[in-house]
């Protein structure tokens, strides 16, 4: 018995064969986890530190003309760390996550600062809305953490929910990104310091690379006295090329490159990268 299960600790799935994105997000002690994480100023874990949330914010503000009656939604909205100082601008801001822990800290800041952000607590693969944007975000490289028929309904969804002359800014892994890693398998008593569970638990991390396809996966086991959990954690690796393409397909064209999402100009060997898209218009070819 034994053997096997260690067996299935290391055995390579197919690319995106699994999720466990719903268990990561709804079970209560990693949620507490995660949001320490958002909101330690100096960590680019969850969320990147402070200093380049402002930053970030300060040119999505400027680039995109964000102000009074300007609207924007946050796939992936967490504790607020881009809503709140959108809302400040003036901007009719809506926040989607699966957090409720998140949306409870997020709703308590909007309620102190005295601002009026609609927070939605659902996947948000399942957000639907009859309201248009101005500007959608996905950032944290969120994107790439979906399999191709998951990002396909979210290009579909942002194509569906953009305002006529609006725009999408979200960010992904590059290549850099996909040679940088190395596959691995490590194993660690109470690994990440406990994240995984309140209890004691062995945690094993087995990194996998699938070459044609481009993606990472960080596979987790966590091993509990009475239970065993497999957290399965996959990064698509994109060029500007093959994410155009996906947006295309999708109705969207991207217009704009960048290296982050604060606007640094465009490096191919930088290990992530921003894309800004509109609508693609029925007479462009693709």
């Amino acid at each position: 018995m034994l053997f096997q299960e260690l067996e299935a600790i290391h055995a390579r799935p197919r690319p995106f064969a699994f999720s466990t994105a719903r268990d990561l997000w709804t079970d209560d002690h990693i949620s507490e986890k995660m949001l320490s994480f958002h909101l330690d100023e100096t960590l680019d874990a969850a969320s990147r530190n402070t200093a380049f949330i402002e930053r970030s914010v300060e040119w999505i503000v400027s680039r995109f003309g964000v102000s009074e009656g300007v609207s924007a939604v946050d796939f992936g909205c967490g504790p607020g760390l881009y809503t709140t100082p959108l809302g400040k601008r003036g901007a009719k801001v809506t926040g989607v996550d699966f957090s409720k822990r998140s949306l409870r800290h997020a709703t308590s800041v909007a309620e102190r600062e005295g601002l009026s952000i609609d927070y939605v607590h659902c996947d948000y693969l399942e957000f639907e809305t009859e309201e248009k944007f101005d500007l959608i975000l996905m950032i944290m490289c969120d994107f790439c953490v979906l399999s191709p028929a998951q990002r396909q309904a979210m290009l579909r969804k942002f194509s569906g929910m953009l305002s006529p002359n609006g725009h999408v800014l979200l960010d992904a892994y590059s290549l850099a990104t996909y040679a940088r890693r190395e596959e691995a398998a490590s194993y660690e008593r109470n690994q990440m310091n406990g994240f995984w569970s309140a209890e004691e638990y062995y945690g094993f991390l087995n990194v996998f690379k699938y070459e044609e396809e481009h993606v990472i996966l960080d596979k987790y086991t966590i091993v509990e006295a009475d239970r065993i959990r497999t957290i399965y954690n996959w990064f698509q690796c994109f060029t500007p090329e093959t994410l155009g393409a996906e947006f295309a397909r999708n109705g969207l064209k991207v217009v704009e490159l960048s290296s982050d999402v604060a606007g640094t100009p465009f490096d191919p060997l930088s290990e992530e990268f921003a894309v800004v898209a509109e609508l693609l218009r029925p007479f462009e070819n693709v």
